[in-house]
C-alpha cells in the first residue's frame, strides 16, 4: 500500500469536474473545500474532450489554472486519465473501437465506456494521453496520485476481443485439443478443429457453453488488467514517487477479478452506492474492500449524497452520510470521497447530487458535509490498528462468475446472494468479517463459511481440508459448493464434489422446491433441498422426509438448503442480535447507531439515535 503523495491523516474529497463550471466558479469551490476539510479531490476522470479536443492537439490551460488553485487552497490531486471516455473525435476516427455487444450491435457514441478494450486504437490513445499527462504535470505541487481510467468493467464482443480472446486461449490452454476438453465441446457439436473458429460468446439459439462464457469473463479481466498495466508503467516512468490506484466498482455485471487487481494497484480504492439496506450494505463493501487490500488501508473512492432505492433516488437522511461514512472508517478506509463536489447543473447525471447540491452551501447536506471533513482528522490514531474479525466468509470472483451461467436446475440460487445472507447475519450479531480468498491461510478465524462455493480448484479443496482436521475452528459450507472444476466441468461421483471427504455426505440429487419446507428443528429452509447421505457425518436437521438437512463431520458442517437468517444464526451459535455496529481496532472501539432509539455501548456508553462514538474502550474481560 502507498499513501498519496503529501497527505497525512485521512483523505476527504471527491471528483471534482471543473470544466462543467464557469472559471468564477473555481474560486468558491477551493474556498468551500478548505471550509469542508477537503484534501484531496479526483480531477480529470471524464475530461479527455476538453484535454485533447483534435486528435494530437492538447488544451491544458484550464487544468494548469485549476491544479494551481487547488494547491494554493491545501488540496492534493487525484489526476486520473480520462480513458473511460474517449471523445467525439475518436469514435468518429475509428468506428471499429466502439463497443459491440453479444448480439452483435454496434453502440454509437453519446454516453460513456463506448469503447473496445481490445482495439489498438483505443489502446494507442489511451497510452498517448496519459503518457501527455504524465509529462505536464510530474512536477506540479498537486500531484498526490494517479487515477488510471474509472470503473473498468466494460464489455465487448467485437473481431478485436475475438483475435485476442484467442490469444489468450492459446496461452491458458496451449492447445485446441486442451480447449476441447476443458469446454467440454464434445457436446452439441462444438468441437474446434482450428483456432480461428473459436469466437468469444455471442448471441446464440439457446443456451450459451458456460466454460467458454466463463473464459470470455477471465479474457475480459485480464485485457482490462493489461489496459490498466500499460498506462501504470508510463506514469511509474515519469512519476515513481506517486502512487497509482484506480477505482474498483462492484456488481454481477463486473469482469473484474478484483483478487488480481488488488496486488497490481498501489492502493486498493473502490466506488459504493449502497441501495435497499445502506448500513448492511456498506459493511458488506467496505469488509469486502479489506479482503481485497489484504487487510491493509484502502479508500472509499466514491459514494454519494443519494441514495438509489429501486425507481427512487432521494437525499441521505440527516447523519446518515457520516454514519455511513465511519462505518468504511471503522472498517479500513483510510478516508471517505464522493462523486462528487459540486451536483452538475446538466448531463446525464444531474439529479446524482454533491457534497455542494444544487441548493448550494446553505443546506443541509453541505453543513453535514462539512461537519464530517472536521471531524475525520480526530480519527486517525484510531485507525492505526488492523480490523479485528474473529469469523471469514471465503469469497471468490470466479465461482460466482460460474453460477450465473443460464441452465442451472433453480433460478432462485445465486452466489451474491447466499455470500450476502452470510455476512448478514454475522453483521446483525455484531461478528466482524473479513473476506478471504478460498487459497489463504485460515488457522486464525474461530470460523469460516464458504457460501456456495461452486468452482474450486484441487489446492482450494485441501486447504479447507486442512483448516477442518487442525481443530482451528468451524467450517460451514452451504449448497452448491465444491461442484465443479476449474472449467467448470461438474466433479462426478456424488455432490458436493471436491468437499464429500471433509463434509462426510454424499449428495445424490438435486431437489430445489417452489414453497418452503419445515425441517424437524422447527427451522424453515427454501429455494434448495438436496438427498444427502451420510457418509461419516451425523445429522444435525432433517427434511420432513427424514432425510438429513444439515450435518456435522467432526468440525465441519453442511447446509443443503437455504436456512431463514434466524435459523442460520442459531446454527452458527450467535447470541441476540446486536443493537448497534460496533467494530473493534485494537483499544479503539468504533460504535454506530443506525436505529432511532437509544443504545447503550461497551464502557457504559450512551449512543442517541443516530449517533456514534469512537473512543478507547477496554476490552472485556
Amino acid at each position: 500500500m502507498r499513501w498519496p503523495k503529501g497527505l497525512d491523516g485521512l483523505c476527504y474529497g471527491g471528483d471534482y469536474n471543473p470544466e462543467q463550471w464557469p472559471e468564477e466558479v473555481w474560486r468558491e469551490d477551493v474556498a468551500l473545500m478548505r471550509e469542508a476539510g477537503v484534501n484531496l479531490v479526483s480531477v480529470g476522470v471524464f475530461s479527455w474532450a476538453r484535454l485533447e479536443p483534435v486528435e494530437g492537439s492538447y488544451d491544458f490551460g484550464w487544468l494548469d489554472r485549476v491544479l494551481d488553485l487547488l494547491h494554493e487552497g491545501g488540496v492534493g490531486v487525484n489526476l486520473a486519465t480520462p480513458t473511460a471516455s474517449p471523445p467525439p473525435w475518436f469514435s468518429l476516427a475509428h468506428p471499429d473501437a466502439l463497443t459491440v455487444t453479444a448480439d452483435g450491435t454496434r453502440l454509437s457514441h453519446g454516453s460513456r465506456d463506448t469503447y473496445c478494450v481490445s482495439a489498438p486504437a483505443y489502446r494507442e490513445a489511451s497510452a498517448r494521453i496519459a503518457r501527455v499527462l504524465a509529462e505536464r504535470y510530474r512536477g506540479h505541487p498537486a500531484l498526490a496520485m494517479w487515477h488510471v481510467h474509472n470503473e473498468y468493467g466494460t464489455w465487448c464482443h467485437c473481431d478485436h476481443v475475438a483475435a485476442a480472446f484467442r490469444t489468450w486461449l492459446r496461452g491458458r490452454h496451449g492447445t485446441l485439443e486442451a480447449l476441447n476438453d476443458a469446454w467440454t465441446t464434445s457436446f452439441w457439436s462444438q468441437h474446434y478443429s482450428a483456432w480461428e473458429q473459436v469466437m468469444p460468446p455471442r448471441a446464440t439459439q439457446y443456451l450459451p457453453n458456460p466454460a467458454q462464457v466463463l473464459d470470455l469473463r477471465r479474457f475480459l479481466s485480464e485485457e482490462m488488467l493489461g489496459c490498466f498495466r500499460e498506462q501504470k508503467a508510463i506514469l511509474r516512468e515519469l512519476t515513481p514517487d506517486v502512487p497509482v490506484t484506480t477505482n474498483f466498482v462492484f456488481g454481477d455485471w463486473v469482469p473484474v477479478d478484483q483478487w488480481k487487481w488488488a496486488r497490481e494497484v498501489d492502493l486498493v480504492a473502490i466506488d459504493h452506492y449502497p441501495s435497499e439496506n445502506p448500513p448492511e450494505e456498506t459493511a458488506f463493501a467496505a469488509d469486502l474492500a479489506r479482503g481485497w487490500a489484504g487487510g491493509k488501508p484502502w479508500l472509499l473512492m466514491e459514494q454519494a449524497v443519494v441514495t438509489y432505492t429501486g425507481p427512487r433516488m432521494a437525499a441521505k437522511r440527516p447523519g446518515e452520510i457520516t454514519r455511513l461514512s465511519l462505518s468504511h472508517v471503522a472498517r479500513g478506509s483510510r478516508g471517505a470521497m464522493f462523486f462528487q463536489w459540486r451536483a452538475s447543473r446538466g448531463g446525464a447525471e444531474l439529479w446524482h447530487g454533491g457534497m455542494v447540491p444544487h441548493a448550494g452551501p446553505d443546506s443541509r447536506i453541505f453543513r453535514e458535509i462539512r461537519d464530517l471533513g472536521n471531524l475525520l482528522p480526530a480519527l486517525a490514531e484510531a485507525c492505526g490498528d488492523p480490523v479485528e474479525a474473529s469469523a471469514a466468509i471465503l469469497w471468490d470472483t470466479e465461482a460466482g462468475w460460474a453460477l450465473q451461467s443460464p441452465g442451472f436446475p433453480s433460478t432462485g440460487i445465486g452466489y451474491l446472494e447466499a455470500v450476502r445472507q452470510a455476512h448478514r447475519v454475522l453483521y446483525r450479531h455484531g461478528v466482524t468479517a473479513d473476506f478471504v480468498h478460498p487459497s489463504a491461510d485460515l488457522s486464525g478465524y474461530e470460523l469460516v463459511i464458504v457460501p456456495s462455493l461452486y468452482l474450486i480448484s484441487d489446492d482450494a479443496a485441501e486447504n479447507l481440508r486442512r483448516y477442518a482436521d487442525g481443530g482451528h475452528g468451524t467450517l460451514v459450507v452451504s449448497f452448491l459448493s465444491g461442484i465443479a472444476d476449474e472449467h467448470a466441468r461438474i466433479r462426478v461421483g456424488g455432490y458436493p464434489g471436491a468437499l464429500r471427504g471433509v463434509l462426510g455426505v454424499r449428495v445424490e440429487e438435486f431437489l430445489p422446491v417452489g414453497e418452503p419446507v419445515t425441517l424437524d428443528t422447527g427451522d424453515t429452509a427454501s429455494v434448495w433441498t438436496e438427498r444427502v447421505h451420510l457418509a461419516g457425518a451425523e445429522a444435525l436437521a432433517r427434511y420432513p422426509d427424514g432425510t438429513p438437512a444439515i450435518t456435522r463431520h467432526g468440525r465441519a458442517v453442511y447446509v443443503s438448503t437455504r436456512l431463514s437468517d434466524d435459523a442460520y444464526a442459531r446454527l452458527l451459535g450467535l447470541g441476540s442480535p446486536a443493537p448497534v455496529e460496533l467494530v473493534r481496532r485494537g483499544e479503539w472501539l468504533f460504535a454506530i447507531n443506525h436505529g432511532g432509539e437509544e443504545r447503550k455501548i461497551p464502557g457504559n456508553l450512551l449512543l442517541p439515535p443516530g449517533g456514534y462514538a469512537v473512543a478507547k474502550v477496554p476490552r472485556p474481560e
